[in-house]
C-alpha cells in the first residue's frame, strides 16, 4: 500500500482464488493471534462500537422509542466492516513484520484515507443503513398501522399479536437481505481499498466476483460472522470487545486468501 495517497499509481486488480473451508479456519486462528498479539488496539476499536451501540439504547430508552430498538439492532452491526479498517491496517503490519508501531501510527494511516476511496464506500454503508432504517420504519407502519406506530411506546402487546409476529418475521427476512447484500459488496472490498489503488465500485465489483465464484464458503463466512456477532452482542453488547476485533483481524486474512495481488 503507498503512502502517496494524491499520486499513487493504480493498481492491478487482484485475481479471484478458489477458496476453501479451510481458509475460514485459518483465518480465524490469525484473527485470534493478532488480536492476542496487540489487545489494546483490538479494545480501542471495538470500544468504539460497543460504547456507540449502548449510546444508542440509552437515547432510544431516554426518547421511549426502544422499539426502535429491533431495526437497529440489526442495522447497527452493518457500520462494523467500516469501523474495522484500523483493524485491518494492524493485521497488514503484523504480516509484514512490523510490529513495533503505535495508536498513532495507525491513526496516521486511517486520517489518509480521506483522501482515497473508503470515505466513498463509508457513505454507501450509511445511506444503506438509513435506507435499511427507512424500510424497517414503513414494514412496521404497513403491518401495524400509524395507531399502533404512535402508542407503541405505551404497550409493547402489539407486538405478540399475529400482525406483530408477522412484522417481526417480514422484517427479520428482509433484514436478513440486506445484510447478505451489503456483505456480499463488502466482504473483501474494504481491505483491498487499504492495500490498494483501485476505485470503490471496482473494489465492489471484484467482491462481488469473490462471492460468486466462492458461494459455499462466503455463505459459511456470513453465518460465521453473523453468529459470532450475535453471541457478542450478549450480554448487553459486551461480548463484541472480543468479538469484533477478531472478525475484523480475520476479515483481512479472509481478503489475502480471496485474492491474489497481480502487482
Amino acid at each position: 500500500m503507498s503512502d502517496v495517497t494524491g499520486h499513487a499509481a493504480p493498481s492491478k486488480v487482484p485475481r479471484v482464488n478458489q477458496m476453501a473451508m479451510g481458509d475460514l479456519v485459518y483465518a480465524l486462528k490469525m484473527g485470534a493471534r493478532d488480536f492476542y498479539r496487540k489487545p489494546m488496539m483490538g479494545l480501542f476499536f471495538s470500544h468504539v462500537y460497543v460504547v456507540g451501540g449502548w449510546l444508542i439504547y440509552l437515547f432510544l430508552f431516554v426518547t421511549e422509542q426502544v422499539w426502535w430498538a429491533i431495526p437497529f439492532t440489526v442495522g447497527f452491526p452493518l457500520l462494523g466492516p467500516f469501523l474495522a479498517v484500523g483493524l485491518y491496517e494492524v493485521s497488514r503490519r503484523l504480516e509484514i513484520g512490523d510490529t513495533d508501531f503505535r495508536r498513532n501510527d495507525i491513526f496516521g494511516v486511517i486520517w489518509r484515507q480521506r483522501l482515497r476511496q473508503l470515505p466513498s464506500m463509508a457513505w454507501v454503508i450509511i445511506v444503506y443503513f438509513l435506507f435499511w432504517s427507512f424500510f424497517a420504519h414503513m414494514l412496521f407502519a404497513l403491518f401495524m398501522g400509524p395507531a399502533v406506530l404512535t402508542n407503541v411506546t405505551t404497550s409493547y402487546a402489539y407486538l405478540l399479536e399475529p400482525e406483530g409476529l408477522t412484522m417481526l418475521l417480514v422484517g427479520t427476512a428482509f433484514g436478513a437481505v440486506f445484510a447478505i447484500v451489503l456483505f456480499a459488496l463488502t466482504v473483501v472490498s474494504l481491505p483491498l481499498l487499504l492495500d490498494k489503488e483501485l476505485d470503490f465500485v471496482t473494489a465492489m465489483l471484484t467482491s462481488l466476483k469473490v462471492v460468486q465464484q466462492n458461494k459455499r464458503v462466503m455463505l459459511v463466512w456470513a453465518a460465521m460472522i453473523a453468529g459470532l456477532t450475535f453471541l457478542g452482542l450478549l450480554p448487553f453488547l459486551v461480548g463484541l470487545f472480543v468479538v469484533l476485533p477478531i472478525l475484523g483481524h480475520a476479515t483481512w486474512h479472509v481478503y489475502r486468501r480471496a485474492l491474489t495481488s497481480l502487482d
